[in-house]
């Protein structure tokens, strides 16, 4: 079976089957092109409340598939492929976020949404990079806890002085390898290119930046800027979506070293064979989980819009 072969069936099944495809922007174009909706896991997640298929697929990582889970319970949600996580949701466990809760009773513990379900369940508010700083300029307590990622919570401490930020104490393993050797070599070496870096970047990555923002920040304003050579400073696979969307404009990634293996775990096969019923995984919370976890999602939508 060749590649548009088998894109060929996965369309013809999911419509069979009442599927709705989510494709995280980080998964490769093959699968993105039989995807219904392609963006960040936030954007997927609200949007998979509005189809009227009853069962959707996440090709994605897992707790995007439990935040989508927790906003539509009434469907059925599966993970495309079951080992695909998230290592900075991962470094922070639900344990560790009740800690933090007591050690820190009168602040406002505030999760990235690349948390776990079971983490999110000591948590006030969730963030996504996007929407973290108008969100936590939103809220009135002046005391801060931000996990897990050091990065984009110093990104944003940095441009919240009248706010106390505690920051534990994780970050992105892909973005992280990018370094600030590495962004003057690229500059210099592509001199008329802008630098467009994601938040989870080092902080000195992000100094060199001419755009910092979210994934979909970054594809957005590539795509109606003006000038024609970029230098992207997040997932390697976003060059390649740039590259479709834009062919008359030059995207170089910023290091050789931003390509998160657990996106790239997720195969056109994954999608193919969930849709046979011979593969992916089913996401299935308790009703603790859900009832406590969705909490803070629907905080970030009051205080984020």
């Amino acid at each position: 079976m060749t590649i548009r072969e088998m894109q060929d069936e996965i369309v013809r099944l999911k419509k069979e089957k009442d599927f709705c495809i989510l494709g995280h922007a980080y998964q490769s174009q093959d699968i993105l092109e039989v995807s219904d909706f392609v963006g960040d896991s936030y954007g997927l997640a609200k949007l998979a409340k509005t189809v009227p298929e009853k069962n959707i697929m996440m090709c994605g990582v897992r707790f995007m598939a439990e935040t989508v889970k927790m906003l539509s319970p009434e469907k059925n949600v599966y993970l495309a492929n079951p080992v695909a996580g998230c290592p900075m949701a991962e470094q922070v466990d639900g344990e560790f976020a009740k800690a933090l809760r007591e050690k820190y009773p009168d602040y406002t513990i505030v999760a990235y949404i690349n948390t776990t379900s079971e983490t999110k369940r000591y948590c006030d508010v969730c963030v996504t990079s996007s929407s973290a700083l108008k969100i936590i300029k939103n809220i009135q307590n002046d005391k801060i806890v931000f996990i897990p990622d050091l990065n984009l919570g110093t990104w944003i401490k940095n441009q919240c002085p009248e706010k106390h930020f505690e920051i534990f104490h994780g970050c992105c393993p892909t973005h992280m390898r990018a370094t600030e050797e590495e962004a003057k070599i690229m500059k210099e070496k592509y001199p008329d290119a802008l630098l467009l870096v994601h938040p989870e970047c080092r902080p000195e990555v992000v100094a060199l930046a001419d755009y910092v923002g979210s994934t979909t920040g970054i594809m957005k304003y590539a795509e109606e800027s003006d000038a024609k050579e970029f230098i992207i400073g997040t997932e390697g696979s976003i060059v390649e979506h740039l590259e479709f969307s834009c062919p008359d404009k030059k995207f170089h990634i910023l290091s050789k070293e931003l390509y998160c293996h657990n996106m790239r775990s997720t195969t056109l096969a994954d999608v193919y064979n969930t849709l046979l019923g011979n593969g992916g995984e089913e996401m299935v919370l308790s009703s603790e989980v859900m009832t406590e976890a969705i909490m803070p999602i629907d905080e970030m939508i009051r205080l984020g819009g």
